[in-house]
């Protein structure tokens, strides 16, 4: 490693204890944990019913010195907020399953090339990058060690990459006694098919935009006590929202996206961090969101922001 890397990560890691966000009194309480008491779906239900709205972490919620799909950059945002954290899972050429978004290495890690190419060996060498372009010290995670270290602390969302198995995605969520703690991503009915064949048991996060979105997916064999919509981007639907709340749907609708463009990157612009309080009123169960921590503040402002000791949330320990 080069003086200016060496320089680089110095800075991410300065960059990265700051980025925990919390005041030492709140960080002293120790970490918030969010572990369905029983079954996710009754946890969901549980925090609709307290009028309470979820923060989804995307790619777990990166901020300057902590890169996206990183395991300190999701244990520092439960450091100062409760969240479920969406990550994305991809595979090496010798199999190992892994947290990366892009295909290409070159955005979020020292490496260059197709990721899916490399072997394992290979890629844990690297070191991730944030954002902003900074080496960080942290290295790619397996998705064993993602899901080891999501027991007990917290529900990750799956994303599927090109490169991805689902059954032995499955087989590791499985084997981490973690089935009741994901959420798994599907874009379309034959991906939900798929992977609720392999999963009964866990819940799926499927795309609906009307609700005959809801009929299609059923005809498909995915009961709804399995279904969460994900209602998209930009547009809120609240009366969407309120027929699926009648099918007992929970639903996400995301604020995410590539700025300038997004909600989140509007939001920002124009100071409207009330909006996700909003958002939450007009019945968006869970937000998808790449402002986690904003949104979270907000949420809390307005009495929306889940609380320890209800519904499966804890914090310490």
């Amino acid at each position: 490693m080069g003086y200016r890397e060496i320089l680089r990560a110095g800075f991410a890691g300065l960059a990265g204890l700051a980025a925990l966000g919390a005041p030492l009194s709140a960080q002293d309480a120790g970490p918030w944990r969010m572990t369905p008491e029983s079954d996710l779906s009754a946890m969901l239900d549980c925090f609709e019913a307290a009028g309470q709205t979820l923060i989804s972490a995307h790619r777990g919620g990166p901020t300057p010195g902590l890169p996206e799909n990183a395991i300190p950059t999701m244990d520092a945002l439960l450091a100062a907020h409760p969240a479920i954290m969406e990550v994305d899972v991809a595979q090496s050429a010798d199999g190992v399953h892994f947290l990366l978004h892009d295909d290409r290495l070159d955005r979020t890690t020292t490496g260059s090339g197709e990721a899916a190419a490399q072997d394992w060996a290979t890629l844990k060498q690297l070191r991730l990058k944030d954002n902003w372009g900074w080496v960080t010290p942290y290295a790619i995670p397996t998705l064993a060690e993602a899901l080891a270290w999501a027991k007990g602390r917290t529900v990750l969302q799956l994303d599927f990459k090109r490169s991805a198995d689902y059954a032995e995605v499955v087989a590791a969520v499985r084997e981490a006694g973690v089935a009741d703690s994901v959420i798994l991503i599907a874009y379309s009915v034959g991906q939900a098919r798929a992977l609720h064949e392999l999963a009964p048991e866990m819940l799926l996060s499927v795309s609906v935009e009307a609700p005959g979105d809801v009929a299609e997916l059923k005809a498909a064999g995915i009961p709804e006590a399995r279904m969460v919509a994900f209602t998209g981007t930009l547009l809120p639907r609240p009366e969407l929202y309120a027929e699926l709340d009648r099918a007992d749907i929970e639903v996400i609708f995301g604020t995410l996206g590539r700025p300038p463009r997004s909600l989140d990157a509007v939001i920002d612009r124009y100071g409207l961090d009330a909006r996700y309080a909003d958002l939450g009123r007009e019945g968006a169960d869970i937000l998808a969101t790449d402002r986690p921590r904003e949104a979270a503040t907000a949420l809390a402002e307005a009495g929306r922001l889940p609380k320890a000791g209800q519904c499966g949330v804890s914090r310490g320990g």
